[in-house]
């Protein structure tokens, strides 16, 4: 109950920064409450005026003002309708902005155990359930519930005893809803997860299409969206069936109400206590009072994912951010020394309801104590799962180690200005993300970097991309996947101009070169020359091709350090780590050992 009432508290929240807009709903949801409770008086009238034999003017008359009714009920639902629909989507709009902004600032751990498609569904498929339950719950049950008040209040105007017993009924069944639909929350939760747990699978099959169609995996991934489907079918039919159930129980309960409250008012018919048009009169409030709890009943599923949904988002909006961009510290011009102090760093444990294996607790990194001087070139080796990757991303305080200090420029990275780290550390990694977007937004990512068109066209031309921009038909102004595609070498390219826009003092590199033809990789050699000239870099090595260039080597493994030294020392020495890392290599790759090459990276 208490988690239940936690997730409705979300839903109030969002409405808070809406008051107005709420308050002038309000007002037209009591008009469009009130509207009905006219018309059974009018047919009493009517019934009466004709039991009496009244003229047809009069008749007339009271069948005019209906049907005025009728239609003045409908605009009033009308109304109502635009005004929920207009917060309800404002609001929720807010929140996928909010929820949207929390998922990207929330550690690595995080982003390890939960899918993309998963994210997806949370911030845009809950925010959407909990859009239509204003739209489809709160207009059609709100203006409903204020009916069915007054409703009981004009029967027992009418009649005490007919209102007592009416009141209890309605009481009794709204109880019983409220009831049922506590229960009935996480029958929804479950549904809404096991939806995740699909569309984070589609979203990882369908990155990984081509690889699946060509080694004849496709049969596997249809076996196991097949399976995950059939799991998510399995938790929206348990979720529908209660939903079924809950509204069968609650219209047999008001059934009964309605029968004994009819009963009621046919005895008091043949007492002479009431007259034919009040009965009438009371068979319409009946149905008057009959329709919010029906509306209740058929929504309830509606109510069970909007909770569900605002649950989840909750949990999301909940998870710890391990990374506050708050601190004050400019890091320094020119190039970065780079000290880590101790550094220990190590995942926590979580189970994120995707499905997804909690990432292990046990450490990445354990006491690392090192410091790259500034304006070297330092190559990171090691097997894979050494922490190689996990230490570069301490570098640029995508994490914050778990024990020890990460200092860059003499900066702890904590205490580093959010804007200053990300202009003075840049990253060049072999998958360079190319949005759907002008060439302009791509080099730029979106204005992050202000640089006018004229910087924009030397610096690619400084690459070696000027007959390539030349040919595309809108220039910077032509779009990815539009009007022209990233080849791995354009991409790789692409990836150095976002790094030399920033002016950085260090540079993080993750075989910038690795994938890309011969050519194309002569430019990027060329372009990282000049990246390099007077910054400090860090490339990470999966082949140690990559490291031939490097001033100094460490080596890591199982989160350690177990050799840093210059790169032709080591390599010299037949005993150390680091050269027997370059035999396994030479052999498995069948190359002939080779003297070490010299370094080509600019050097200060």
């Amino acid at each position: 109950m208490r988690a239940t009432a936690t997730h409705w508290r979300l839903l109030a929240e969002l409405l808070v920064p809406h008051r107005s807009a709420v308050i002038m709903l309000g007002v037209a949801l009591a008009a469009a409450g009130a509207l009905p409770l006219v018309g059974p008086q009018l047919l009493r009238a009517f019934v009466d005026a004709a039991a009496a034999e009244a003229t047809g003017g009069r008749l007339l008359g009271i069948a005019g003002l209906y049907a005025a009714l009728g239609l003045a009920a409908q605009g009033a639902l009308v109304a109502t309708t635009w005004g929920a629909t207009r917060v309800a989507w404002r609001a929720t709009n807010a929140l996928r902005e909010r929820a949207c902004e929390h998922a990207l600032s929330l550690d690595l751990s995080y982003h390890a155990a939960t899918s993309p498609g998963a994210l997806i569904e949370r911030i845009d498929g809950d925010a959407t359930a909990i859009a239509q339950f204003f739209t489809d719950f709160v207009v059609r049950v709100a203006g409903a519930v204020l009916t069915l008040v007054g409703a009981l209040l004009l029967v027992g105007v009418e009649d005490w005893r007919v209102g007592a017993a009416a009141t209890f009924f309605v009481l009794a069944a709204l109880a019983l809803t409220v009831r049922l639909r506590d229960r009935a929350v996480p029958e929804g939760m479950a549904e809404r997860a096991a939806f995740a747990r699909v569309m984070g699978l589609v979203e990882e099959y369908l990155d990984g299409a081509q690889d699946l169609r060509a080694l004849g995996a496709g049969e596997h991934a249809l076996s196991q969206h097949e399976r995950v489907s059939g799991h998510h079918v399995e938790a929206a039919v348990r979720a529908e069936r209660t939903a079924i159930w809950i509204w069968i129980a609650v219209m047999g309960f008001f059934a009964l109400g309605t029968v004994l409250m009819l009963s009621a008012g046919t005895l008091l018919l043949r007492r002479e206590a009431i007259t034919l048009g009040t009965v009438v009169l009371l068979f319409g409030y009946v149905q008057v009072l009959r329709r919010p709890i029906e509306l209740i009943a058929e929504q309830l599923q509606q109510v069970q994912r909007a909770a569900a949904g605002a649950g989840r988002m909750r949990r999301l909006l909940d998870e710890p951010v391990g990374i506050v961009p708050d601190g004050r510290d400019e890091l320094p011009s020119g190039a970065l020394e780079v000290a880590l102090d101790h550094v220990g760093f190590s995942y926590d444990d979580r189970d994120d309801d995707t499905g997804t294996d909690a990432v292990a607790g046990r450490p990445v990194l354990t006491d690392i104590d090192l410091v790259l001087p500034a304006g070297q070139v330092t190559g990171l080796v090691g097997p894979s799962g050494s922490g190689k990757s996990t230490l570069a991303r301490l570098m640029l305080r995508l994490a914050d180690p778990t024990s020890g200090a990460v200092h860059v420029g003499g900066v702890d990275l904590r205490l580093a200005e959010h804007d200053s780290l990300r202009h003075r550390v840049a990253v060049v990694t072999q998958d360079v993300q190319v949005f759907r977007a002008t060439v302009r937004e791509n080099v730029t990512l979106f204005g992050a970097v202000e640089a006018d068109d004229d910087d924009l066209r030397a610096l690619l031309a400084e690459l070696g991309l000027n007959a390539w921009l030349a040919r595309l038909p809108q220039g910077l102004d032509s779009v990815f996947g539009t009007d022209v595609a990233a080849s791995a070498g354009q991409a790789q390219l692409l990836g150095l101009a976002r790094a030399f826009l920033r002016d950085p003092g260090l540079v993080v590199l993750d075989e910038a070169s690795s994938r890309v033809d011969p050519v194309t990789a002569a430019l990027v050699e060329a372009a990282l020359n000049r990246l390099l000239k007077g910054r400090t870099a860090v490339v990470i090595a999966h082949r140690l091709q990559a490291v031939e260039r490097a001033d100094t080597v460490v080596v890591l493994e199982n989160g350690r350090v177990i050799e840093h030294g210059p790169r032709t020392a080591l390599a010299d020495d037949a005993a150390s780590r680091f050269a027997a890392l370059l035999r396994a290599e030479l052999a498995a790759t069948g190359r002939p050992e080779a003297a070490p090459a010299e370094p080509t990276y600019a050097r200060v």
